[in-house]
């Protein structure tokens, strides 16, 4: 299949060069949190057999979202953006960055995408979920299936748990979103959560097992842990890889049909983002290099480039077009799960994932000044005296 899309992909960028010819003498800056080492390689190569070209930071991705706006607002030389999810680009839209204008744009295959947009400004462009999976094997529940009213309820589960080992990161921050989602409080000091909320999630870092690894899946495919967190994106890519390389001992085994594994059912569902694309305003850009960087944005979002990125990287398109051409027949179980990031929040007029934007460095602050996720458990900190806390302190960046 891989071979197939490279075809229709190297025909639509034969095709492209024939109105992005000038694109070549103008190069496009670009900021992301999905820029991985291969990401970045492959957006490089095929931008430049499209006639672009491009230059993008491959270390971004290892601290996420924030360090990638945080960039592009110290620099301010930006053209493009795109990564991030509903929390961050609610803020760039909504003027949160001091240098970052998101530019008015509206591609051609807006109608694509359905909700996943701020029309006129950012389209999204691949679409992500954090996943609570676990063993039903020998290694896990033997058969035991696991259900959860929230995500915070793993910390009475009984059952071995990974915990990532540090605050940052942008699955961490998103793990951590779907962990408070049923302590929102808009009248806590404490950042809109409830003190029964830091407390469960103290309890996740405190009895949780931080492996060293990343991210949670492969502690899990090797059985070291009994449940896990991971991202959407990857994931399947991810177990057939293990499976396949045939030197862990009981690997988790099946993707669409799991084998030995399973997803835990939880009735509040999941926090989804999107990744989305925007144009950025930036000073001194002509007119002519402004067209060059909405054709490349044009030309990410394509149905085409869409669909090989989703097959190289075993991510799943907000394009329908893009998503029907990479393969996908039906919604696979992983994006069919109940979106708790759009649900309103009680008290207020925000969804989720808006509430989540207002209090997310706050959240950040607190954890970082009383010390979650630890990843020397012989250096954990003491539980905090919850009652007996200065929260006001608590939600501002601890001083240098």
């Amino acid at each position: 299949m891989k071979k197939l899309f490279a075809v229709v992909l190297a025909i639509a960028m034969l095709l492209s060069l024939c109105s992005f010819a000038s694109a070549e003498d103008y190069t496009i800056r670009i900021y992301s949190n999905s820029n991985s080492p291969e990401r970045t390689t492959w957006l490089i190569n095929a931008a430049k057999e499209a006639g672009f070209t491009i230059s993008i930071d491959d270390n971004t991705v290892f601290s996420g979202d924030t360090a990638a706006v945080q960039a592009a607002n110290e620099n301010k030389d930006g053209d493009l953006i795109f990564g991030l999810n509903e929390t961050r680009w609610g803020q760039l839209i909504g003027g949160t960055y001091e240098n970052l204008k998101i530019a008015d744009w509206t591609p051609t295959w807006a109608d694509q995408v359905g909700d996943f947009k701020y029309d006129g400004k950012a389209y999204g462009i691949v679409i992500q979920n954090v996943l609570m999976l676990y063993r039903n094997d020998e290694l896990g529940t033997n058969g035991q299936a696991l259900h959860f009213a929230h995500w915070a309820d793993i910390v009475n589960s009984g059952y071995k748990w990974y915990r990532q080992g540090k605050v940052g990161g942008t699955t961490n921050a998103n793990i951590n979103s779907a962990m408070l989602y049923p302590f929102a409080d808009p009248a806590s000091p404490a950042g809109g959560i409830s003190l029964d909320g830091w407390k469960a999630l103290w309890k996740y870092c405190a009895n949780g097992n931080f492996t060293g690894d990343s991210y949670g899946l492969d502690p899990l495919i090797r059985g070291d842990v009994q449940v896990s967190t991971f991202y959407s994106s990857s994931l399947y890519g991810n177990i057939d890889a293990a499976a396949q390389a045939g030197d862990i001992p009981n690997p988790l085994k099946g993707t669409l049909e799991p084998e030995n594994w399973a997803l835990v059912d939880i009735d509040d569902g999941t926090y989804y983002i999107a990744e989305y694309l925007g144009i950025l305003e930036k000073e001194g850009r002509t007119e002519e290099q402004t067209k060059i960087v909405k054709d490349f944005a044009e030309w990410f979002g394509s149905t085409e480039t869409q669909a090989a990125w989703s097959e190289e990287f075993d991510s799943y398109p907000c394009n329908k077009a893009a998503a029907v051409k990479a393969g996908f027949e039906t919604v696979p179980a992983i994006y069919a799960i109940k979106n708790f990031a759009l649900e309103k929040v009680a008290g207020t007029d925000m969804t989720y994932a808006a509430y989540v934007a207002a209090h997310s460095s706050e959240w950040t602050n607190i954890m970082t000044n009383l010390g979650f996720y630890w990843s020397d458990n012989a250096a954990a900190p003491a539980e905090p005296d919850w009652d007996n806390l200065d929260w006001a302190t608590l939600t501002q960046k601890k001083a240098e």
